[in-house]
């Protein structure tokens, strides 16, 4: 694997950057968690340990569909070493939703913290606390369960049948009621096409595959307020959630989340171990370390929703489409968690990309099914939604003689247009991705090697794009807050409620604080992950972080600066409005070679007493979106039915880069991740008993760096948006969306064969060819 990264920038956009340019920000400084991650000294959940600490595990059914007639555990609690062993029985009969984000009317609450029936295999049905880890291993076994066997379905087709085995006792397995959206007339719409091209569509189910497994420790104090270290997205919805199910006041649950080894989405969710441990850690007052193996995490973790979409379009004799038909059907697995959510987003998101406001029908439906939960993933429901567009709209050039990146750049939207969340999008920014990626890559004088030669080596570009809202508005009313405290040394504590799960949100809002307020990076110390001590923020997700609550960071420093300039202008008897702040001192700018350090206007230097600044930052914007185009090159043995990326052309337009090593990180990673999505990436689900048959990084198979291709990154900021800092948008989600696409359509190019379904392994092309 190699790569390259191409950062370019337009002239400023005056109002978003400082008169004399940008020095922290728009850089790539060493990380300021840099030094604990190398030297091993950064704390992870699962490394904490406290004396007489105890060892928590739960047991899993091995049916896929049972209820639970009895649970005999006195063998276990008979066992020396184990101090407790709890059930459905003995947990809160408090239903919760999974997923602790606020999402309005998309969460179900269907879950209790320990199961009282089996709807997947893997569903946790008891758990045992014990002094050890191999004690715990034994008293599982010693667990004796008596089932009553039900019968499963895992297809969420067969399970809207009449006659499907009922799940949650829902009408046809539904999670809840149809997303609709519906435009002007979609039957005129298709009466005006020339030509109706229709299509299905399905993806698969790829787990995260984080490297740091699903952990925490929990420890309750003498006063009853309960304590837990937890690798989480979302601490703040953790201590929200597990005061609404454990029955205390909010202010009685204190989530610290220090470092995180990855998260992608899925640790959004409570699991069940983070319920199971606290009632352990009650039950024994002892604390409680739970700890996910690999095997846990692929059963009792998330996966992403398969989903089956049907797609119809009309194209009118213009070249411009006319109308835009959409059934998406999501497999939500035993439990809703994100379902609804993500079938809403999929069918926003399939209603966008490409002009088609006036004649629209889409129906978007979540399936229980007995499969383990689908729930949150990077790229929430828009990576299973835009390869199914992506795919036809291909399909619809192709077959109207006209070139598949001309045909984009007739119909994509643009400057003006309704986004998914119905804003105006801003700029032209899909139109100037596939133009410099065309361009980057001599689309037009390329030669297409594939069909043509007599290797069964073939080979084919493809290109596949995507847009992305920074952020989850209007289904999530936004909110980050920040607060920056200036000591009297002229140091400064960032205090952030923001999670890092390693991709450098500490460092980012460090740059942003040291950028407005002219001091280095050595002065800041951040301080976050921690809901006793920092403000308020919602969590990790939807490619927020930057966009959110770097605004939050922003509008706090910009507060602190402006007490700073007030104190400066009395001490040096200058108007406010022509003083600068820079490099740690203050001056009038007629006049930069006087003025006063920032450290003596708060030291209390002089008889003065010391100053405590504090700047507060609260954000709550709507959206900003941001775009990308992807050119995949591929390389197809025809013989044996392997595809291989060869290289990797990416653009995103993402308005300011405040890190573009971080920015082009977050774009490889996403690479990385789309190809094995789009290739080898699926958790497989034994048809008939809902056993996972690949639930080890043995058998699943992820893309190592060696299967890398040759990657080349381009960063675009042509479209700064005036609502995020600096002008910043998101970038989190966006690369893992177009490449899955791209591939698919150089493998048609290469091979004159359309794949429709995810992953596209060996044996689905070979027989796909072999039908051409």
């Amino acid at each position: 694997m190699t790569t390259s990264i191409i950062l370019e920038t337009p002239s400023p956009t005056l109002g978003l950057i400082p008169e004399n340019g940008l020095s922290v920000v728009h850089t790539s400084p060493p990380r300021v968690d840099g030094l604990e991650k190398v030297t091993g000294s950064a704390l992870y959940a699962a490394d904490y340990s406290f004396p007489g600490m105890l060892y928590g595990k739960i047991l899993r059914s091995k049916h896929a569909h049972a209820r639970i007639v009895h649970i005999d555990k006195s063998k276990a609690l008979a066992l020396e070493g184990v101090k407790a062993v709890i059930t459905h029985a003995d947990a809160p009969k408090e239903l919760h939703a999974g997923s602790p984000a606020p999402r309005v009317g998309q969460m179900v609450a269907d879950q209790y913290v320990l199961a009282e029936k089996a709807r997947y295999f893997g569903d946790g049905i008891a758990a045992v606390a014990a002094v050890s880890e191999e004690i715990l291993e034994e008293a599982l076994h010693l667990i004796e369960v008596e089932y009553e066997p039900l019968p499963a379905v895992f297809d969420m087709v067969e399970a809207m049948k009449p006659d499907a085995p009922s799940i949650h006792g829902t009408e046809r397995n539904l999670v809840g009621p149809p997303f609709i959206i519906e435009r002007g007339d979609v039957e005129e719409g298709f009466a005006q096409a020339e030509t109706i091209f229709e299509g299905h569509y399905e993806t698969g189910r790829p787990v995260p595959c984080y490297m740091e497994p699903n952990a925490c420790v929990c420890r309750w104090d003498r006063g009853g307020k309960l304590t837990i270290w937890s690798s989480t997205q979302c601490a703040f919805m953790v201590r929200g959630i597990l005061s609404q199910v454990l029955g205390i006041p909010a202010h009685d649950v204190r989530v610290i989340v220090e470092h995180m080894g990855g998260g992608f989405g899925a640790k959004q969710d409570l699991y069940q171990h983070e319920f199971v441990c606290a009632i352990l850690a009650r039950e024994t007052r002892r604390p409680v370390k739970m700890e996910y193996s690999r095997k846990e995490s692929f059963l009792g973790g998330r996966s992403r929703h398969p989903i089956k979409i049907t797609l119809k379009q009309g194209l009118g004799k213009d070249g411009l489409l006319t109308a835009r038909e959409v059934r998406l059907v999501s497999n939500t697995g035993g439990y809703a968690s994100h379902g609804l959510g993500i079938t809403a987003v999929g069918c926003l998101d399939i209603a966008s990309l490409y002009r088609c406001e006036k004649n629209l029908k889409i129906e978007g439906i979540s399936v229980y099914t007995n499969n383990p939960i689908a729930g949150a993933y990077r790229g929430f429901g828009a990576v299973q939604a835009f390869f199914a567009l992506e795919t036809q709209i291909d399909e619809m050039a192709v077959a109207s003689g006209v070139d598949p990146l001309d045909f984009r750049l007739k119909n994509i939207v643009g400057d003006g247009d309704l986004s998914p969340s119905e804003h105006h999008i801003l700029g032209d920014g899909l139109a100037v991705c596939l133009r410099r990626g065309a361009e980057e890559m001599g689309w037009y004088e390329r030669k297409k090697m594939g069909r043509n030669n007599s290797s069964p080596l073939k080979r084919g570009w493809g290109v596949g794009t995507e847009m992305h809202s920074s952020g989850a508005y209007p289904d999530i009313e936004e909110q980050s807050n920040a607060i920056i405290r200036m000591n009297e040394d002229g140091t400064v504590n960032l205090i952030i409620g923001m999670a890092d799960l390693g991709t450098g949100t500490r460092t980012m809002a460090a740059q942003i604080a040291a950028e407005v307020l002219g001091i280095s990076l050595g002065e800041i110390r951040v301080i976050d992950g921690d809901t006793d001590v920092t403000p308020f923020d919602i969590g990790a997700y939807a490619s927020r972080t930057t966009y959110v609550g770097g605004g939050a960071v922003l509008k706090a420093a910009n507060h602190l600066k402006k007490q700073l300039l007030e104190l400066a202008s009395e001490r040096l008897e200058c108007p406010l409005e022509d003083l600068s702040l820079i490099e740690g001192r203050v001056f009038a700018k007629n006049a930069p070679n006087e003025g006063i350090a920032v450290r003596d206007l708060v030291s209390g230097e002089g008889g003065r007493p010391p100053r405590t600044l504090i700047g507060q930052g609260n954000n709550e914007p709507t959206v900003a979106y941001s775009f990308g185009a992807h050119f995949a090159e591929v390389e197809v043995d025809t013989e044996i039915g392997q595809i291989k990326v060869l290289q990797v052309i990416a653009v995103h337009e993402i308005g300011r880069a405040i890190n573009p090593v971080a920015v082009a990180g977050q774009i490889e990673g996403g690479i990385q991740q789309g190809i094995g999505h789009a290739l080898t990436e699926d958790f497989i689900i034994d048809k008939k008993t809902g056993r996972p048959l690949n639930p080890s990084f043995v058998d699943y198979k992820m893309p190592l760096a060696l299967d890398m291709p040759k990657i080349k990154t381009i960063i675009l900021e042509e479209f700064p948006d005036p609502s995020g800092p600096f002008g910043a948008k998101g970038i989190g989600e966006d690369p893992i969306i177009p490449i899955g696409p791209a591939i698919g359509n150089a493998v048609y190019e290469a091979t004159g064969v359309r794949m429709r379904e995810l992953p596209i392994t060996p044996e689905k092309f070979l027989k796909a060819f072999a039908e051409t």
